[in-house]
Protein backbone atom coordinates (compact mmCIF):
# COMPACT_ATOMS: atom_id res chain seq x y z
CA UNK A 1 0.00 0.00 0.00
CA UNK A 2 1.29 3.43 -1.13
CA UNK A 3 -0.39 5.71 1.90
CA UNK A 4 0.31 3.67 4.73
CA UNK A 5 -0.49 6.36 6.99
CA UNK A 6 -3.93 5.38 5.98
CA UNK A 7 -3.57 1.94 6.27
CA UNK A 8 -5.91 0.35 8.20
CA UNK A 9 -4.97 -2.85 9.65
CA UNK A 10 -6.91 -3.71 12.99
CA UNK A 11 -8.65 -6.62 11.76
CA UNK A 12 -11.92 -5.28 13.62
CA UNK A 13 -11.63 -2.34 12.51
CA UNK A 14 -11.75 -3.53 9.08
CA UNK A 15 -14.93 -5.69 10.01
CA UNK A 16 -16.78 -2.70 11.11
CA UNK A 17 -16.21 -0.68 8.21
CA UNK A 18 -17.42 -3.72 6.20
CA UNK A 19 -20.55 -3.68 8.27
CA UNK A 20 -20.84 -0.26 7.07
CA UNK A 21 -20.81 -0.99 3.56
CA UNK A 22 -23.92 -1.67 1.63
CA UNK A 23 -22.41 -3.18 -1.52
CA UNK A 24 -19.44 -4.91 -2.20
CA UNK A 25 -18.35 -5.09 -5.72
CA UNK A 26 -17.26 -8.61 -7.09
CA UNK A 27 -14.31 -8.83 -9.95
CA UNK A 28 -14.40 -12.04 -12.03
CA UNK A 29 -11.95 -13.08 -14.76
CA UNK A 30 -14.10 -12.72 -18.03
CA UNK A 31 -11.33 -14.07 -21.01
CA UNK A 32 -8.59 -11.55 -19.70
CA UNK A 33 -11.10 -8.74 -18.92
CA UNK A 34 -12.37 -8.03 -15.21
CA UNK A 35 -16.13 -8.83 -14.91
CA UNK A 36 -16.86 -6.34 -11.63
CA UNK A 37 -20.60 -6.80 -10.33
CA UNK A 38 -22.24 -4.61 -7.03
CA UNK A 39 -23.89 -7.36 -4.95
CA UNK A 40 -25.88 -7.76 -1.96
CA UNK A 41 -23.53 -9.20 0.43
CA UNK A 42 -23.27 -10.86 4.14
CA UNK A 43 -20.51 -12.04 6.01
CA UNK A 44 -19.00 -14.67 8.65
CA UNK A 45 -15.38 -13.97 10.59
CA UNK A 46 -15.21 -17.13 12.50
CA UNK A 47 -12.19 -19.20 13.36
CA UNK A 48 -9.92 -16.61 11.79
CA UNK A 49 -11.50 -17.15 8.51
CA UNK A 50 -13.33 -14.43 6.72
CA UNK A 51 -16.39 -15.42 3.98
CA UNK A 52 -18.40 -13.20 2.27
CA UNK A 53 -21.94 -14.59 0.93
CA UNK A 54 -23.84 -13.61 -2.37
CA UNK A 55 -26.57 -14.80 -4.00
CA UNK A 56 -27.98 -14.85 -7.56
CA UNK A 57 -30.70 -16.11 -9.68
CA UNK A 58 -29.73 -19.68 -11.04
CA UNK A 59 -27.94 -19.13 -14.24
CA UNK A 60 -26.57 -16.23 -15.94
CA UNK A 61 -23.09 -14.97 -16.89
CA UNK A 62 -21.93 -14.40 -13.39
CA UNK A 63 -21.99 -18.01 -12.81
CA UNK A 64 -20.30 -19.22 -15.84
CA UNK A 65 -17.65 -17.33 -15.22
CA UNK A 66 -17.36 -18.61 -11.47
CA UNK A 67 -17.73 -22.10 -12.61
CA UNK A 68 -14.31 -21.56 -15.78
CA UNK A 69 -12.32 -19.77 -12.83
CA UNK A 70 -13.54 -19.42 -9.26
CA UNK A 71 -10.63 -17.01 -8.87
CA UNK A 72 -12.04 -13.57 -7.47
CA UNK A 73 -11.18 -9.95 -6.20
CA UNK A 74 -14.01 -7.56 -4.20
CA UNK A 75 -13.79 -4.03 -3.36
CA UNK A 76 -16.48 -2.32 -0.82
CA UNK A 77 -16.44 1.61 0.13
CA UNK A 78 -17.90 3.58 2.07
CA UNK A 79 -18.29 7.37 4.34
CA UNK A 80 -17.64 9.37 1.27
CA UNK A 81 -17.91 12.78 2.12
CA UNK A 82 -16.59 15.69 -0.71
CA UNK A 83 -14.22 18.45 0.92
CA UNK A 84 -13.76 21.85 -1.18
CA UNK A 85 -11.32 23.87 -0.58
CA UNK A 86 -12.20 26.92 -1.92
CA UNK A 87 -9.70 28.98 -0.91
CA UNK A 88 -6.82 26.50 -2.80
CA UNK A 89 -8.85 25.46 -5.63
CA UNK A 90 -8.92 21.85 -4.31
CA UNK A 91 -11.20 19.29 -3.74
CA UNK A 92 -10.28 15.96 -2.07
CA UNK A 93 -12.88 12.34 -1.03
CA UNK A 94 -13.46 11.51 2.69
CA UNK A 95 -13.89 7.29 2.54
CA UNK A 96 -13.48 3.88 3.71
CA UNK A 97 -12.64 0.90 1.66
CA UNK A 98 -12.21 -2.74 2.07
CA UNK A 99 -10.08 -4.94 -1.04
CA UNK A 100 -9.39 -8.34 -1.06
CA UNK A 101 -9.07 -11.59 -3.07
CA UNK A 102 -10.26 -15.33 -2.69
CA UNK A 103 -11.69 -17.94 -4.27
CA UNK A 104 -15.71 -18.82 -5.00
CA UNK A 105 -17.68 -21.64 -3.92
CA UNK A 106 -21.05 -22.73 -4.88
CA UNK A 107 -22.54 -23.43 -1.97
CA UNK A 108 -24.45 -27.00 -1.40
CA UNK A 109 -28.13 -26.41 -0.87
CA UNK A 110 -27.70 -27.63 2.82
CA UNK A 111 -25.35 -24.74 3.47
CA UNK A 112 -27.69 -22.18 1.90
CA UNK A 113 -29.74 -21.50 4.80
CA UNK A 114 -26.93 -20.04 6.91
CA UNK A 115 -25.43 -18.00 4.27
CA UNK A 116 -28.38 -16.32 3.75
CA UNK A 117 -29.43 -15.67 7.09
CA UNK A 118 -25.91 -13.66 7.32
CA UNK A 119 -26.73 -11.65 3.92
CA UNK A 120 -30.17 -10.68 6.05
CA UNK A 121 -28.43 -10.00 8.87
CA UNK A 122 -26.07 -7.70 7.11
CA UNK A 123 -29.21 -5.65 5.92
CA UNK A 124 -31.60 -5.78 8.77
CA UNK A 125 -29.67 -6.01 11.99
CA UNK A 126 -30.07 -9.77 12.97
CA UNK A 127 -29.09 -13.13 11.05
CA UNK A 128 -32.84 -14.09 12.14
CA UNK A 129 -34.63 -11.74 10.05
CA UNK A 130 -37.42 -14.25 8.42
CA UNK A 131 -37.24 -14.29 4.63
CA UNK A 132 -39.31 -16.87 2.65
CA UNK A 133 -37.46 -20.23 2.67
CA UNK A 134 -39.45 -20.91 -1.27
CA UNK A 135 -36.58 -18.54 -2.18
CA UNK A 136 -34.08 -20.68 -1.24
CA UNK A 137 -35.13 -23.31 -4.05
CA UNK A 138 -34.76 -20.48 -6.38
CA UNK A 139 -31.18 -19.21 -5.36
CA UNK A 140 -27.35 -20.06 -6.09
CA UNK A 141 -25.53 -18.85 -2.86
CA UNK A 142 -21.81 -18.39 -3.25
CA UNK A 143 -19.24 -17.47 -0.77
CA UNK A 144 -15.76 -16.06 -1.29
CA UNK A 145 -13.87 -17.34 0.97
CA UNK A 146 -10.76 -14.23 1.59
CA UNK A 147 -7.21 -15.10 1.69
CA UNK A 148 -5.84 -11.15 1.39
CA UNK A 149 -7.71 -8.34 2.38
CA UNK A 150 -6.54 -4.56 2.75
CA UNK A 151 -8.10 -1.42 4.13
CA UNK A 152 -7.84 1.91 3.58
CA UNK A 153 -9.39 5.26 5.33
CA UNK A 154 -8.88 9.07 4.47
CA UNK A 155 -9.83 11.11 7.08
CA UNK A 156 -12.35 14.45 6.89
CA UNK A 157 -9.61 17.71 6.63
Amino acid sequence: MRRKDREITDRNEILKIMRSCDVCRLGLNDDGYPYILPLNFGTDDSDGKLTLYFHSALEGHKLDLIRKDPRASFEMDCCHELQYFEDKGYCTMAYESVMGRGTVRILSDEEKLPALKKLMGHYHGSDDTYFNPAAITRTVVYALEVETITAKRKEKK
